[in-house]
């Protein structure tokens, strides 16, 4: 494929342009430069000399992630920072940790933005920037799976790195949107970026040198925090849709001192799993209660959108088996039932479902009973496979012939658990096959493996549960040890408050941030029209109760510590500011949604007052807005097994529940 450049020097010619000049190898290739006044992108022809009042940044440039317009100007954004995550056949793969924002506008200061608006959006684009995982590498893919890159390896010889990424990963591809559509080749110079994971470690086994790695990719599509963004979009994207690939790298066994190729190996294999949110329209409503209110909305394109979404998976991965491991009873079960309910009239060749209640069957803290579920997947796992070419006889080369598409509620905590144990599983078949270990034995056996194995998947649980919920990912003692313990129970109920205080109270910001990044949403260039952005419009007795309740809570305080100097009884006093306490208490918990942090760049209200077919839960915290808005009954058993009751008649649904093969 065509090189990406790996350093650039950045000249500022005044107000007119930046230059950006490739360093290094291909010093002798065209120089770039953006003009300020037009955005205009110009790819220089060779050896173009620098303007001599041209003066050079001080920081190097690794990489351009972009440009973006918000509501005064344009903006470059730039990778000044990067750390070495490790190499992958021969290629450094790096973690973005250093970015500049450059506005075209000469009249904005980044520091100090003229307009309210204009600092709200910078700050969500620097959070951003400065929260996300993005990770790079000027040789590797790192937005396809090896099987891909391995199918295609002909055809791409000739292209540049983002003409072949896969666009489901290519996270700044929004932001490369004016570099992508310039009449002129900027292959050079546009660097895909993923948001995602990158592990790799040198493993030694049986006298075999190997590499053992773990990638995860996240989807741009449907892209966000735990509660704003569930269920499927009308396009058939999921949310927190993750592609998660294990690699294992087999070294020749060579003489002492023979050398050979960083990318030389006697056997390369891939396997990959994916996850995603339950693929139909369905969301979880803040109320500032732990538990959100679940609501289920039954749409026209409800079987369309699912429809998708699975077709979508058996175009690029192959035949799917879904496993669903959400509860059989209480606040999940019409998740489930509605799961099961889309997938059984669909009816779609080459997909299967399994049903596997995770709390149920590890409840007591039996984890070793997710074998019951692996038992339920070998044949499954034996039929699809995992990729496999090796340097010898071309007809020992494997494909994986279709995925296992895993999901909880969120996605995180129990997937990650099953997508632990298939990925072991995997890995010793793979092991096994090579002689490397022998039918009898397992990772498990050899210490030094089975403690990087764990490991390395429980950091990327935690990676793709931190970018999602806000936290590290529950149950993880399980996956980093192999025991689940009493310590791992406290400490996730450690990250279960972190994960409500962070849900309801900051995610607002977090999911603007998504929208702006990925293009979901896009600015206009009037910061006038978006003062919603940076004003508080609730009534004043909305905003007041906080500071009522807070200013009783430090009165009683008060009352119990501080030194009396008279002996009146303070009966009366605590009962007046516990009265107060108590009734701004029940004012907020009555009005919940309107202390939740919600997203202010694509509002949520359609779903939050949503009141046509489908089920809710209850209406929690709506205050005199939730009035009109119906609750279903009985945990929406009536819905699901046959009648809807929500906003319509009751009307007759056909119910078959049957295994999909």
């Amino acid at each position: 494929m065509k090189p990406v450049h790996q350093r650039l020097n950045l000249y500022t010619v005044g107000d007119e342009a930046y230059i950006f000049v490739p360093t290094g190898e291909l010093v002798a290739t065209q120089s770039l430069t953006v003009h300020r006044a037009t955005g205009e992108v110009v790819l220089n022809p060779p050896q173009t000399p620098i303007p001599q009042h041209a003066s050079r940044a001080g920081k190097s440039v690794h990489g351009i992630l972009g440009m973006i317009s918000l509501a005064l100007s344009e903006y470059l954004v730039i990778i000044t920072g990067r750390e070495p995550r490790g190499r992958l056949c021969g290629h450094d793969i790096f973690r973005a940790s250093d970015f500049d924002i450059l506005p075209l506008n000469p009249n904005v200061n980044v520091l100090s933005p003229p307009h309210p608006v204009e600092g709200h959006l910078l700050a969500l684009l620097r959070s951003h920037l400065q929260s996300g995982n993005f990770l790079f590498s000027y040789g590797w893919d790192m937005t396809r799976r090896l099987q891909a890159q391995w199918e295609n390896r002909n055809t791409d010889s000739s292209k540049g790195f983002w003409e072949v990424a896969d666009d489901r990963f290519f996270w700044n591809k929004f932001l490369q949107t004016r570099f992508i559509e310039s009449n002129q080749d900027l292959s050079n110079f546009i660097l895909p970026v993923i948001y995602g994971t990158f592990d790799v470690r040198p493993i030694f086994i049986n006298g075999r040198h190997m590499q053992l790695a773990l990638i995860s990719r996240r989807s741009r599509y449907r892209a966000g925090t735990r509660y704003f963004r569930r269920g499927v979009d009308h396009e058939g994207h999921v949310a927190n849709f993750n592609e998660s690939e294990q690699l294992l790298f087999v070294e020749h066994q060579t003489a002492t001192g023979a050398v050979r190729a960083e990318d030389d190996f006697a056997h390369q294999f891939s396997f990959v799993q994916i996850r995603g949110s339950v693929p139909f329209f369905w969301a979880e409503v803040n109320t500032v209660r732990y538990k959100p209110d679940l609501q289920i909305m039954e749409l026209p394109d409800t079987p369309d959108a699912i429809k998708l979404h699975l077709l979508d998976q058996l175009s690029t991965y192959g035949p799917q088996i879904l496993v669903n491991l959400v509860n059989h009873k209480g606040h999940e079960k019409p998740v489930k039932d509605g799961y099961e309910r889309w997938v059984t009239q669909l009816n779609l060749p080459d997909v299967r479902y399994q049903y596997f209640d995770f709390h149920t069957e590890c409840k007591n803290m039996r984890w070793d009973r997710i074998s019951l579920l692996l038992d339920q997947l070998q044949l499954d796992l034996q039929k699809q496979g995992y990729f496999h070419i090796g340097s010898g006889d071309p007809k020992s080369n494997k494909l994986q012939n279709g995925t296992v598409r895993t999901n909880c509620m969120d996605n995180l905590d129990r997937t990650n658990v099953v997508q632990a144990t298939l990925a072991k599983y995997v890995l010793n078949k793979q092991l096994q096959e090579i002689g490397v270990l022998t039918k009898e034995q397992g990772i498990d056996d050899h210490e030094a493996l089975s403690k990087d194995f764990r490991e390395m998947w429980a950091d990327h649980a935690d990676a793709i549960s931190k970018a999602y919920a806000g936290s590290a990912a529950l149950k993880s003692d399980y996956t980093r040890t192999n025991e689940r313990t009493r310590k791992g129970l406290l400490e996730d109920g450690v990250k279960s408050i972190l994960r409500y205080l962070k849900n309801n109270f900051l995610d607002g910001a977090r999911q603007d941030a998504y929208d702006l990044f990925t293009g979901a949403w896009i600015p206009r260039r009037n910061p006038s029209s978006m003062n919603f952005l940076v004003t508080d419009s609730r009534p004043l007795v909305l905003r007041s109760a906080p500071a009522i309740a807070s200013f009783s809570l430090f009165m009683i305080c008060a009352g119990l510590t501080l030194p009396r100097s008279s002996d009146y009884s303070l009966v009366y006093y605590f009962f007046l500011w516990t009265m107060l306490l108590l009734a701004a208490t029940i004012f907020m918990v009555t009005y919940g949604i309107d202390y939740v942090s919600w997203p202010r760049l694509i509002p949520l209200d359609p779903i939050i007052y949503y009141d046509g077919p489908g089920y809710r839960s209850a209406k929690h915290g709506m205050g005199l807005k939730g009035v009109n808005v119906k609750v279903g009954l009985d945990n929406g058993t009536k819905w699901l097994n046959g009648k809807r009751k929500v906003g319509m008649d009751a009307e007759s649904i056909p119910m078959v529940h049957k295994r999909v093969n």
